[in-house]
């Protein structure tokens, strides 16, 4: 054993290696990266489906109706395509800046630098948690009011989304030890 109590040049050590906090960190950035790729590629080739539900999010069509509120709805067709459009946009920009950083927390695990690879995930995990906590919880949510349409709601999933790139960030963040955890 050495002085630091591991095994080393041991079958023991190779085994344990996927064990790293970077390779943790390596896998949840390609797990986001490969949702983000399918939500962004869903929302492309079955466009209508995610469109009448930002449509009807920024109407606020389904919501209570209250006067003091509704001046906020946006209930044109025009705007309400151009801010689906810019809400794909961003999805895919985020799953291509996760897919790089998964890229570089492969070759970087090889390397044994991790550091472009944790900076890569840290921007594709933060526009993640702006698309979901920013966009579709605090303006969707609280701004047009989505939290009280039982129809066009997607709090539930935001908040799933928030969670697990949160987490993924986290991991993203852990301190590597030294001797070998990258």
């Amino acid at each position: 054993m050495a002085d630091d109590g591991r095994h080393t040049g041991t079958g023991l050590d190779r085994l344990l290696r996927p064990g790293t906090p970077s390779v943790a960190a390596a896998a949840l950035t390609a797990t986001v990266a490969l949702y983000m790729a399918l939500v962004a590629f869903g929302n492309i080739t079955d466009f209508d489906t995610n469109r009448q539900f930002v449509r009807h999010v920024l109407a606020m069509d389904t919501t209570f109706g209250d006067p003091d509120l509704m001046w906020r709805a946006i209930e044109s067709p025009a705007l309400q395509d151009a801010a689906y459009v810019a809400i794909i946009v961003w999805e895919t920009l985020s799953a291509l800046v996760l897919l790089l950083a998964t890229w570089l927390w492969v070759t970087g695990l090889r390397r044994g630098a991790c550091d472009r690879a944790r900076r890569a995930s840290t921007l594709g995990l933060v526009m993640v948690l702006l698309l979901f906590g920013l966009g579709f919880i605090a303006i969707g949510g609280e701004w047009f009011a989505m939290w009280q349409s039982s129809d066009w709601n997607g709090l539930d999933a935001a908040a799933r989304n928030v969670a697990l790139a949160a987490f993924a960030l986290v991991v993203v963040h852990l301190p590597a030890r030294r001797g070998g955890d990258r």
